[in-house]
Formats: structure tokens, sequence, C-alpha cells
């Protein structure tokens, strides 16, 4: 396959959590570029929403349903794109939740779903996808984190273990696949206006664009546009890397 394209004709890229904020900005904006998009959402209204949008913007794709956090789904729907000649190209793990609480009163439950969701996704996903990618000697992995895992929060133990979790295992992946013209890399998004931020206080809110250089929040674009980035030729010399993208919040 050629590396040395200007979009991304001819690519598969699967998208886990393409329903909305980071997620489907990544689907529709990969899917503008040419590539072939596979999004994940949780529910068969969320699969159905993605195909939609997916069809009213004229890119080639469809949504399926796939709880990230379950194994024994993501082997399935790795064994049906197989057979259907679906394996993707380029992987973005985006899919994740947050279940803000002081870690002392973090229930073992929460714990492990947050843990499964936003950490084990990746390494069960990734290590399906990656068979195909060898045999093609090419392949795109990116994988979605967040400042979290690089400065902790107060109320989120939980979330940024996860994060930093995804940092090392990007690295780890990075170093063994590499030889092979797989890439691996992550993102860090900084404060980005989303559903799962819209629900903050005005006081929180304030509080964190004091610590925003750039004076904005970010939006869902601005980590779509990094994701190609990396998923294109432009990022071909760019492996194990993560890149911060969060307005000077955090300078690492």
């Amino acid at each position: 396959m050629n590396q040395e394209k200007e979009n991304l004709r001819n690519e598969i890229s699967l998208i886990t959590g393409a329903t909305r904020g980071i997620g489907a900005s990544i689907a529709d904006l990969f899917g503008k570029q040419g590539s072939t998009i596979i999004g994940t959402a949780t529910s068969k209204e969320g699969a159905d929403e993605i195909t939609k949008r997916l069809l009213d913007l004229n890119i080639d794709g469809f949504g399926i349903v796939l709880d990230v956090s379950k194994s024994s789904q993501i082997s399935e729907t790795l064994k049906k794109l197989k057979k259907d000649e679906l394996m993707p190209s380029i992987l973005v793990n985006n899919a994740g939740i947050s279940l803000e609480s002081l870690m002392m009163r973090i229930k073992d439950d929460d714990w492990n779903r947050v843990i499964q969701t936003n950490l084990s996704s990746v390494f069960y996903l990734s290590k399906g996808v990656i068979p195909s990618m060898l045999k093609n000697r090419y392949g795109k992995i990116i994988n979605i984190g967040s400042v979290i895992g690089s400065t902790g929060a107060l109320g989120n133990a939980h979330y940024s273990a996860s994060k930093s979790g995804l940092i090392g295992l990007t690295k780890s992946l990075a170093r063994e696949v590499g030889s092979r013209g797989i890439n691996v890399n992550a993102i860090a998004p900084g404060y980005i206006s989303t559903d799962m931020t819209k629900g903050m206080s005005d006081e929180l809110n304030k509080s964190m664009l004091n610590e925003i250089p750039l004076k904005r929040f970010g939006k869902p674009e601005d980590i779509a546009k990094a994701s190609l980035y990396l998923a294109s030729s432009a990022g071909s010399y760019i492996t194990g890397q993560t890149l911060h993208v969060n307005g000077g919040m955090h300078m690492g």
C-alpha cells in the first residue's frame, strides 16, 4: 500500500465512539478525505445515527454496535469485518468514559468499567487488527488519551490511570510493530467542548479557562485535524509519541 498519498483514499478506518464529539469529528473528517468509515456505538440507535450521518455527508461507511468494554464483542466484530474484507488499515481508539469520584469512594465495579472501556479495549482492538496490518506491512493506530493522563486530576483516579496506561501501551506497541510499517501514536486532548464537559459548572469552566494560554476551549475538530495528521502520509515518520492538543494547558 502506497504511504505517500495526500489523502485517505483506499483506507478503511475503524473509529470507536463515533456518534458524537471527538469520535464523530474524526469519522467525518477521515471520510471527507476518502476513507471508508466504520464507526462504533453502544446501541443500535447510535449505530443507525452514524450510518445516516455518513450517508448525508456522502461518505462511504456505516455504524456498528460495539461495547468496547466487552472483549468477546470486540473479537466477534473483528471476525465479521475480516470475513467481509473490511479489516481496518487505520484504527482510532476513541471510546471512553469518565465516572468522577474521589479515590476512596470509587467502587470496584466503576474502577473496572473505566479501565476496561478506556484501556483494555485499546489492547484488545489493537491486538485484533495488528495481524492484518503486519501482513500488509502498513497501518496506523491512534489512541485518544487525555491531558489528565499526564497531570492527574482530583476525583479522577481511575480515568487518570487509564489514560496514563494508554501512553505506556502506545510506546510499547510502537516499538514492537514499527519495523513492519505500523505507526502507533496517542493524542492527549485538553479541555474540549463536548457532551462530557458540558455538565461542568460555570465556576469550573472559568477556572479551567484561566489555565489555558490560548484562552479558549478546544473543539472536537481540533482533535480530528491532529488525528488526520497522524493518519496521513504527513505523519509517516512519527511513532510512539503523545501529541498534546490542549491550548498550552499542559506543556510536557
